[in-house]
């Protein structure tokens, strides 16, 4: 059977996730973008100081960090360093044929983590609930990996 077609009900539940996870790093990209533009601050270069169509008369304010903007962007930053490994890793494990049930709980629990981490971090939540939620995506992410290294060598 090929692994890799939306027939392997495995293959699809990676493809679910890695949509999500895909759609989750862009929405980040677009929510700071957003809260710049809201609050009109948080911009992050000096040319962004040049007065534009959306930013007619900029203010040297608009440079300073601003923590409505900053935790979105410091939400992005954290996506981009954990979603491609698992975007990577799934699709790996994809390949070695594990069971629908394995599949399901890490590539769905990975989706979940993330989740929780966005929901902690955006209200602000314990830097404890934050790695917990971390550190299962993280696990999850791991344990893939390892996984098709024991499918690979066996």
């Amino acid at each position: 059977m090929n692994l890799v077609t939306l027939e392997n009900p495995v293959f699809a539940t990676y493809a679910i996730a890695a949509a999500l996870m895909v759609l989750k790093i862009m929405g980040q990209g677009w929510m700071t973008v957003y809260r710049m533009m809201k609050c009109s601050a948080g911009f992050a270069s000096p040319e962004d100081l040049r007065p534009g169509p959306l930013n007619k008369a900029p203010d040297p304010d608009q440079i300073k960090p601003n923590d409505y903007v900053d935790r979105s962007r410091r939400m992005h930053r954290n996506d981009l360093e954990n979603i491609p490994a698992f975007l990577v890793a799934g699709l790996l494990f994809v390949t070695v044929d594990p069971s629908l049930l394995l599949a399901q709980i890490f590539l769905y629990g990975f989706v979940v983590a993330r989740l929780c981490h966005f929901l902690a971090y955006a209200t602000k939540q314990s830097h404890e609930m934050r790695a917990t939620f971390y550190t299962v995506g993280s696990v999850i992410v791991i344990a893939m990996a390892l996984y098709v290294l024991v499918a690979v060598i066996a």
